[in-house]
């Protein structure tokens, strides 16, 4: 018999500022652009993706510039930090 699972979709758990915050840094640490930039849809995704593409005008095309995704990190209420390594 074959168990099928049902989809996961991380953004119905982003419901807080401080999840949001822990999902963000998670993405963060591992350096890898594309899973960052996913990481930020979900969030887009949790808060109201239109919403959020309205506020800084993004449209559908293309890949967003650093601009672009500091722009929605601040519609999305979050902040890009830096913190010493080793």
């Amino acid at each position: 018999m074959t168990e099928v699972l049902m989809g996961y979709d991380p953004a119905e758990d982003l419901d807080t500022p401080e999840a949001i915050s822990v999902f963000i840094n998670e993405a963060l640490k591992t350096e890898d652009a594309a899973y960052i930039a996913h990481a930020l849809g979900v969030v887009a995704r949790a808060k109201g993706m239109a919403g959020t593409a309205e506020v800084v005008g993004l449209s559908s095309e293309g890949n967003p510039t650093l601009k672009t995704t500091l722009a929605v990190m601040k519609a999305l209420g979050i902040s890009l930090t830096a913190d010493v390594v080793g």
